[in-house]
């Protein structure tokens, strides 16, 4: 199976161009798309699907700062199903941002407050994606891992967020 950085001629690199990527993206999936081989021999219909499934799996996950990041980390070695303890400081934030998002529905004005947490989240998820960029071009791959769990972290207190939003609306 090919690199997915090498699918789309990009270089390996957390930083992307993400209109660059859908660009060549779009190319792709015209050249390999299965209806254009509608009329060709079983075998090539059947490569075509599996090179557009591929293509299609790349680009999903190399458009997604969380998956990218979490596929750079597979392509170094490391193992991304190893839940390594985290540090108490991040755990304690954890439980605070928990509290404070089941909170939001007794508040006085809980769409303000939700929106205040959701532009909190997005913050953290913003840093947490700046520090990876330097942290993968600079090769530190367990430095790296650390704030990918975090940023999974964000990233599924983000959706619960939106789904409480919802909720209140």
């Amino acid at each position: 199976m090919d690199n997915y950085f090498t699918i789309f001629g990009l270089s390996q690199s957390f930083d992307i161009d993400t209109k660059k990527l859908a660009e060549y993206y779009r190319n792709l999936q015209r050249t390999v798309h299965p209806d254009k081989f509608v009329n060709a021999p079983e075998r090539e219909r059947r490569l075509a699907m599996q090179k557009a499934v591929q293509i299609n799996e790349a680009f999903q996950t190399l458009k997604n700062p969380l998956k990218r990041g979490l596929y750079m980390l597979q392509l170094h070695g490391m193992d991304i199903n190893d839940s390594s303890v985290m540090d108490a400081e991040f755990l304690m934030l954890q439980m605070e941002l928990h509290e404070q998002l089941n909170s939001i529905k007794q508040q006085s004005n809980p769409v303000d407050s939700l929106n205040s947490f959701l532009n909190q989240v997005q913050h953290e998820q913003h840093q947490l994606n700046i520090l990876l960029s330097e942290q993968f071009s600079k090769k530190s791959y367990q430095l790296a891992y650390e704030n990918i769990q975090k940023l999974q972290f964000f990233t599924k207190l983000y959706e619960e967020a939106l789904k409480l939003e919802e909720n209140l609306l």
